[in-house]
């Protein structure tokens, strides 16, 4: 081979490397903007039973499925930073319960609110979108929905991620206790002594009771809640609910015979300053799931607020040692 056609090998080679070098750059730049646009927060509704269900949704089909239940009374606005935090590395989905949030809220004369109903529509969502083998961060009203939910389909969860939600009586403490009387009276006396639940001051008071640091708790959330809440007739929902919940109670032993009789795996993050669902609600998981992990955390009723980072690192953690197990 003389110098010229060395040359001209040389030069070939040079640009085939180049060539190669900006086709890995360009493709790992394409890959970098899917994998932002995927991680992105979408948001969308799905009719169901006549109702606009809404929901909030991050990540791709093929990734861990993760489902964000929300509390009372919040909706899937308070999963807001946690999905913009995972959503790079799960398939999230996060809904509003009928009179919850931006789903619809038909009057308690034609619609029946209760938590049967209410996990019969987030079923049906979640088959709907195609999510068939996921973990369940259940939290406040999400417990009861969640474990009815996973107590039917039992081979579609992976895994649970509970946060102050309960399904134990030692979970029912002095809270609770004009509810119970609710519960065994029925009448429109006990009925209203339960309106102050739904004031303003009331909302403040989850958010705020029991955290370490007030100042880092936004008041965005009180002002997204409680105007829902002060829709004509949506009073009439929550003491529905609130009168319901009792259901929830009945269903206790059939909820820890599936723990133990399935043994799901679970992460509890557990905010000790909860007033609502105390500390002592926590410990009895154990009885049934003795490998559950327990991490108690110095917060109030939404741990998110003061915590989102710690239990954000906690799920990470805790799926990827289930996806390690399989």
């Amino acid at each position: 081979m003389n110098s010229t056609t060395k040359a001209v090998v040389a030069s070939a080679i040079v640009a085939l490397a180049g060539l190669s070098v900006s086709t890995i750059a360009q493709t790992n730049e394409q890959e970098n903007i899917e994998s932002v646009e995927s991680s992105k927060v979408r948001y969308g509704t799905e009719t169901i039973n006549e109702l606009e269900i809404f929901y909030r949704e991050a990540g791709t089909v093929g990734q861990p499925q993760l489902v964000l239940l929300h509390g009372f009374p919040t909706s899937s606005h308070m999963f807001r930073d946690l999905i913009e935090d995972l959503g790079d590395e799960f398939h999230i989905i996060a809904p509003d319960y009928p009179g919850y949030g931006m789903s619809s809220a038909p009057s308690t004369d034609d619609y029946e609110y209760s938590f049967e109903n209410t996990a019969d529509i987030v079923d049906e969502l979640f088959e709907r979108k195609g999510f068939d083998d996921y973990v369940l961060y259940v939290m406040d009203y999400g417990a009861p929905v969640g474990y009815r939910i996973a107590t039917e389909h039992p081979e579609r969860v992976a895994g649970f991620i509970v946060q102050n939600g309960n399904a134990y009586d030692e979970g029912l403490q002095d809270f609770w206790n004009p509810i119970k009387k609710y519960w065994e009276s029925g009448s429109v006396e006990d009925r209203d002594a339960l309106r102050g639940l739904l004031t303003l001051e009331a909302t403040k008071w989850q958010y705020l009771t029991g955290v370490r640091d007030e100042a880092v708790i936004s008041p965005d959330n009180w002002l997204v809640v409680q105007p829902l809440l002060d829709r004509e007739g949506n009073d009439d929902v929550q003491l529905d609910m609130f009168y319901d919940y009792r259901t929830n109670v009945t269903l206790y032993p059939t909820w820890q015979k599936y723990f133990r009789d399935y043994q799901p795996p679970m992460l509890i993050t557990w905010a000790t300053g909860d007033y609502i669902f105390p500390e002592s609600g926590a410990h009895p998981y154990l009885r049934d799931l003795p490998d559950a992990q327990l991490h108690l955390l110095e917060t109030g009723h939404f741990a998110l607020e003061e915590d989102g980072d710690e239990i954000a690192q906690l799920i990470r953690t805790f799926v990827k040692d289930l996806n390690n197990e399989d």
